[in-house]
């Protein structure tokens, strides 16, 4: 089961969530045949953020289902998740106002993926499109 953010989508989200926000990171791999810095591989694990933050080599964060979801909770979205063998569907409902005035009727967004973590990232990355980040 996947439990953190892969390479791909870590990249996209490092584009705009805070990087203290990660609590994991994947580290730059040599390639041992050329012994030049190839970038990142996408390794079997992730490594603890505060083991590495200190260190002035190139990082890119990972998050973990965990902080994603903790993330959506600060603020102020609550995903409906459901879940079953065809993969997982999570959704959130909010409203626009401003200052107190209802604007628009609620609005719904709804995302589907194979895994929990794919289906936040595909949430975070549409709240983020619609500028609601």
């Amino acid at each position: 089961m996947k439990s953190y953010t892969d390479l791909e989508q870590s990249k996209k989200l490092a584009e705009f969530l805070p990087l203290e926000s990660a609590d994991m990171i994947y580290i730059p791999i040599m390639d041992i045949d050329s012994m030049s810095n190839s970038g990142f591989f996408d390794i079997p694990e992730c490594y603890s953020f505060n083991e590495f933050k200190d260190r002035n080599a190139k990082l890119l964060p990972c998050w973990s289902l965990a902080v994603l979801l903790n993330y959506l909770r600060e603020i102020d979205f609550f995903p409906n998740i459901e879940a079953d063998e065809h993969g997982v569907t999570m959704s959130v409902c909010y409203y626009d106002d401003e200052e107190g005035e209802l604007l628009h009727p609620m609005h719904d967004i709804t995302t589907e993926a194979d895994s929990f973590v794919d289906a936040c990232v595909a949430m975070i990355l549409k709240l983020h499109e619609q500028k609601l980040l």
